[in-house]
Protein backbone atom coordinates (compact mmCIF):
# COMPACT_ATOMS: atom_id res chain seq x y z
CA UNK A 1 0.00 0.00 0.00
CA UNK A 2 2.83 2.51 0.98
CA UNK A 3 4.12 2.09 -2.89
CA UNK A 4 0.72 2.84 -4.22
CA UNK A 5 0.29 6.45 -2.05
CA UNK A 6 4.23 7.17 -3.23
CA UNK A 7 3.08 6.11 -7.25
CA UNK A 8 -0.03 8.39 -6.53
CA UNK A 9 1.99 11.69 -5.20
CA UNK A 10 4.40 10.92 -8.49
CA UNK A 11 1.01 11.08 -11.07
CA UNK A 12 0.11 14.51 -9.16
CA UNK A 13 3.75 15.71 -9.60
CA UNK A 14 4.02 15.58 -12.78
CA UNK A 15 0.47 16.84 -13.47
CA UNK A 16 1.08 19.77 -11.25
CA UNK A 17 4.54 20.46 -12.88
CA UNK A 18 3.01 20.74 -16.29
CA UNK A 19 0.08 22.95 -15.03
CA UNK A 20 2.15 25.28 -13.56
CA UNK A 21 4.77 25.47 -16.02
CA UNK A 22 2.62 26.42 -18.94
CA UNK A 23 4.75 23.80 -20.95
CA UNK A 24 8.23 24.60 -20.01
CA UNK A 25 8.76 21.84 -18.56
CA UNK A 26 8.14 19.78 -21.70
CA UNK A 27 10.03 22.45 -23.94
CA UNK A 28 13.07 21.61 -21.30
CA UNK A 29 12.83 18.12 -22.18
CA UNK A 30 12.20 18.64 -25.96
CA UNK A 31 9.00 16.43 -25.54
CA UNK A 32 5.07 16.24 -26.20
CA UNK A 33 4.96 14.55 -23.30
CA UNK A 34 5.99 13.17 -19.77
CA UNK A 35 6.57 9.66 -19.04
CA UNK A 36 4.10 8.73 -22.10
CA UNK A 37 1.32 10.71 -21.10
CA UNK A 38 0.48 13.81 -23.10
CA UNK A 39 0.57 17.45 -21.14
CA UNK A 40 -3.38 17.44 -21.87
CA UNK A 41 -3.98 13.97 -20.54
CA UNK A 42 -2.15 14.59 -17.14
CA UNK A 43 -4.44 17.63 -17.07
CA UNK A 44 -7.41 15.70 -16.44
CA UNK A 45 -6.48 14.84 -13.87
CA UNK A 46 -5.83 18.20 -11.87
CA UNK A 47 -9.42 18.57 -10.80
CA UNK A 48 -9.13 15.12 -8.84
CA UNK A 49 -6.34 16.14 -6.91
CA UNK A 50 -7.06 19.76 -5.50
CA UNK A 51 -8.30 20.54 -2.63
CA UNK A 52 -10.94 21.37 -1.27
CA UNK A 53 -13.28 19.98 -3.09
CA UNK A 54 -12.15 17.51 -5.44
CA UNK A 55 -13.80 16.14 -8.37
CA UNK A 56 -13.81 12.24 -9.38
CA UNK A 57 -11.29 11.29 -11.93
CA UNK A 58 -12.23 11.72 -15.06
CA UNK A 59 -12.47 9.10 -17.74
CA UNK A 60 -10.02 10.88 -19.50
CA UNK A 61 -7.82 11.19 -16.63
CA UNK A 62 -7.88 7.20 -15.65
CA UNK A 63 -6.92 6.52 -19.66
CA UNK A 64 -4.40 9.35 -19.80
CA UNK A 65 -2.99 7.53 -16.55
CA UNK A 66 -3.69 3.83 -17.81
CA UNK A 67 -0.96 4.74 -20.31
CA UNK A 68 1.42 6.54 -18.07
CA UNK A 69 5.04 4.50 -17.77
CA UNK A 70 4.98 4.35 -13.71
CA UNK A 71 8.29 3.91 -13.10
CA UNK A 72 9.05 7.22 -15.07
CA UNK A 73 6.26 8.87 -12.64
CA UNK A 74 7.63 7.38 -9.31
CA UNK A 75 10.94 9.45 -10.29
CA UNK A 76 9.15 12.51 -8.88
CA UNK A 77 7.78 11.21 -5.75
CA UNK A 78 9.95 12.71 -3.59
CA UNK A 79 9.54 16.34 -4.74
CA UNK A 80 8.19 19.34 -2.83
CA UNK A 81 6.17 20.55 -6.18
CA UNK A 82 2.99 18.94 -4.89
CA UNK A 83 1.93 21.42 -2.49
CA UNK A 84 3.56 24.23 -3.40
CA UNK A 85 0.99 24.09 -7.08
CA UNK A 86 -1.75 23.34 -4.88
CA UNK A 87 -1.82 19.82 -5.41
CA UNK A 88 -2.98 17.39 -2.52
CA UNK A 89 -0.66 14.74 -2.05
CA UNK A 90 -3.69 12.53 -0.31
CA UNK A 91 -5.75 12.81 -3.15
CA UNK A 92 -2.96 12.07 -5.43
CA UNK A 93 -2.42 8.85 -3.99
CA UNK A 94 -6.09 8.06 -4.51
CA UNK A 95 -5.65 8.68 -7.82
CA UNK A 96 -4.64 4.94 -8.94
CA UNK A 97 -7.56 2.98 -7.18
CA UNK A 98 -10.20 5.37 -7.72
CA UNK A 99 -9.14 4.95 -11.42
CA UNK A 100 -9.06 1.42 -10.94
CA UNK A 101 -5.27 0.99 -11.91
CA UNK A 102 -2.81 -1.45 -11.23
CA UNK A 103 -0.42 -0.89 -8.79
CA UNK A 104 3.93 -0.95 -9.72
CA UNK A 105 6.11 -2.47 -7.65
CA UNK A 106 8.86 -0.44 -5.79
CA UNK A 107 7.98 3.06 -6.09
Amino acid sequence: MKGFHQNLLVVVAVVLVALASNGAFVKVCDAQNICNVSINGLMTCRPAVTAPNPAPPTTACCSALSHADMGCLCSYKNSNLLPSLGINPNLALQLPAKCRLPHPANC
